[in-house]
This record gives C-alpha cells, structure tokens and sequence, in this order.
C-alpha cells in the first residue's frame, strides 16, 4: 500500500510528500533489534506494519516491558532523545515481522513548525506513551504480579488482536522482570481457573479473561 493511502487520514499531502522523499523503508524480522540501550538516535520510526516492543533495564539488568508501538504510531521516548541528541535509554525490538519508516533528526524541528499534523502528531504520541508508562509505574508500585500478568497477557492480545500469544514463560517473565518459576506458576492457576489454555511456547486468551 502506498504512503499516501496510509498516511491520508493523518498527515496532509505537502508533508506526506516529504515523507516519501526523506523517509526509509526498514524491514525487521521479529526479535530484531531496531535501536538499543546507549545508542545514538538519528533517526525516528513509524511503524507501517507489525510491532515493536519498547522496553529497558533495571539496574540488575533485568528487562523491563514499557509498551508497544502499533501501525501508524511511533516511541516519543526516541522522539526526545533524537531531538536532544542524547543516547537512547529504552531498546526497540521487532515483536513480529515488521515494516516500518525511519525519519531523519535533520528535519523533525523544521515539521514541528511547518506542519500542523505532525505536531499534533508528535505531541499525540508523547502524550499516549506517557499514559502508558504512568500504567507501568502503577502496576510495579501498587499491583500484585499475578494481576500484572493478567494486564500483560491483555495488551499482548490487543496489541496483536489475536487470542493466541506466541511466548514463552521465559519471554513473559523476562518482560515483566521476575523468574520463569513464578510465571508457570502463575501462569498454570489461571489455567486452572479457565481463563487461559496452555501449549509450547503458546497461550491462547479465553473469553475476558
């Protein structure tokens, strides 16, 4: 699909344009990383098609899940250290096969004052990661791990809009930063209760949950 038929409910056609001129196809192939912890930022994605997982370290470095960046959506936490030029402090990492745009750092700036929709854009995105970090930072302070996961499991679904999670209890319990011990075991009581059904490196979501 072209840009243009993308991008027409969100951008208008002068800065689309530009897009397709200064913009940069990037194919990942899933668990590949985009941009790492201390790298330097040069350039900000908008991912097309697929998921991006946007995660970082504590300081035991065990990993910690922030969110997912969906179609038509981008990571604001790259957008502020692109701008400011500053290391990245978060890891984005393909959760499945995904196509996506890169823009430059040299002209961010200039579409912040020259186009109404990316600003709005821009500001839109820092204002919808925020939400979900501010839901990260509720869910370690004041949730039990066991309803963490349950929140988990819902966003995995949601953001692949399927009932069936491809992941391992390593891999759940690498995001949400415990041991793969206590994720079975969690993992297990749900389904016990019917909530969930169990496969090799699979979990399919029953009703609600």
């Amino acid at each position: 699909m072209k840009l243009s038929e993308i991008f027409k409910h969100l951008f208008e056609p002068e800065l689309i344009e530009e897009i397709e001129q200064k913009g940069k196809f990037v194919s990942l192939k899933e668990s590949e990383i985009l941009l790492d912890i201390g790298q330097t930022v040069r350039v900000m994605p908008i991912v097309l098609s697929g998921l991006l997982k946007v995660s970082r370290l504590d300081e035991d470095g065990r990993e910690l899940l922030l969110y997912y960046i969906g179609p038509k959506e981008s990571c604001a936490m790259t957008f502020t250290c692109c701008m400011q030029q500053f290391p990245s402090e978060t890891k984005l990492v393909a959760e499945e096969d995904t196509e996506l745009l890169t823009i430059p750092i040299t002209v961010m700036d200039e579409w912040m004052m020259k186009y109404k929709t990316w600003k709005s854009f821009i500001l839109k995105s820092i204002r919808v990661r925020f939400n979900e970090l501010m839901k990260t930072i509720d869910q370690i302070a004041f949730q039990k791990l066991d309803e963490r996961l349950v929140y988990y499991l819902k966003e995995k679904s949601n953001a692949t809009d399927s009932k069936l999670i491809n992941l391992s209890h390593e891999q759940i319990a690498k995001d949400l930063a415990t041991s793969r011990v206590v994720i079975s075991r969690l993992l297990k009581k749900l389904e016990n209760d019917n909530r969930l059904l169990l496969y090799r490196n699979q979990i399919r979501i029953l009703g609600e949950m």
